[in-house]
């Protein structure tokens, strides 16, 4: 932790703690599976979907390349095998950056809550002065 996640703990209430610990960071593995819910679910389920299937294809087409007899056949292959393998890598990117994004949507939210939290106490604290 850096000085300002010290400063931060600090100014938080017990109460402020327990809401945080409670909502704290997921792990890898429930990130990855929130990929695939919520309105814009279906878009991961698409990007994984054709990912496994560009994976596939790029098997197959790398096994006729390492048993290809005829050059042409073998760089035919080759080409088939390369691009299925890059498009299988540039969905795995993109699920990536969704994960991140996620993530930040997640820090943004906590933040909503904090702003919440304090102009709700901001309230109280009026309302007590009355």
């Amino acid at each position: 932790m850096d000085k300002t996640d010290d400063l931060i703990e600090r100014a938080l209430s017990a109460e402020d703690r327990a809401l945080l610990a409670h909502h704290g960071e997921p792990g890898y593995i429930p990130q990855a599976l929130g990929l695939f819910r919520g309105p814009q679910g279906w878009v991961g389920v698409l990007a994984y979907v054709t990912a496994l299937a560009a994976f596939a294809g790029f098997a197959f087409a790398f096994w006729q390349l390492w048993t290809a007899h005829d050059m042409l056949a073998a760089v035919k292959w080759g080409v088939v095998a390369l691009l299925l393998f890059q498009y299988s890598a540039m969905m795995k990117t993109f699920m990536g950056t969704r994960v991140e994004a996620n993530r930040m949507l997640r820090e943004l939210k906590r933040v909503e809550l904090q702003v919440a939290l304090l102009r709700e106490s901001a309230a109280t604290d009026r309302n007590a002065a009355r």
